[in-house]
């Protein structure tokens, strides 16, 4: 098995939860090819090959991630952003028919938080990926993390259950 995990993570929270997900994987199959790659990093041809493919990002403004999101993050705090999710799925080839793939998000966990996993799942639709699972998110206590006790744990074991 071939999975690769692509991430956008600005204060390092969706990269834990990333790096949790390929853990959980590797736990369930032991001899698959796991990658967790930031989204600067996850060229197409990285994603060429896989046989599964989660992406993930933080909710931003009750959706996916924006330069102007990424940009007032980085005026809070965040290091210096890359180019985002909504950006790397414009360059995704339309080509994911038979890929499994799945979606998941970091949010606050209030009542309006919004959730970037369903803009994910849907982009990923639209390439033709196979979502084998409802996207999903893991909870920070504030805008920079960290992320809530357990979100990790659970991280994991959804990403053992991709696998």
């Amino acid at each position: 098995m071939r999975a690769l995990i692509v991430y956008e993570s600005m204060y390092g929270n969706t990269g834990k939860v990333a790096e949790a997900i390929a853990d959980g994987i590797r736990t369930t199959v032991p001899n698959a090819e796991v990658r967790c790659l930031p989204v600067a990093e996850a060229e197409a041809d990285a994603v060429r090959g896989a046989d599964l493919l989660v992406v993930g990002g933080p909710t931003h403004m009750r959706g996916m991630s924006t330069g102007l999101s990424r940009t007032l993050a980085e005026k809070s705090g965040a290091p210096e952003h890359s180019p985002g999710l909504r950006a790397w799925f414009r360059t995704l080839p339309d080509d994911g028919a038979g890929v499994r793939a799945a979606a998941f998000d970091t949010r606050a966990g209030t009542k309006h938080a919004g959730a970037a996993a369903d803009g994910i799942a849907a982009r990923l639709t639209r390439h033709h990926y196979d979502l084998t699972a409802d996207p999903v998110g893991f909870l920070v206590d504030e805008v920079d993390g960290p992320l809530r006790d357990g979100e990790l744990d659970r991280a994991k074991a959804w990403g053992a259950a991709l696998a």
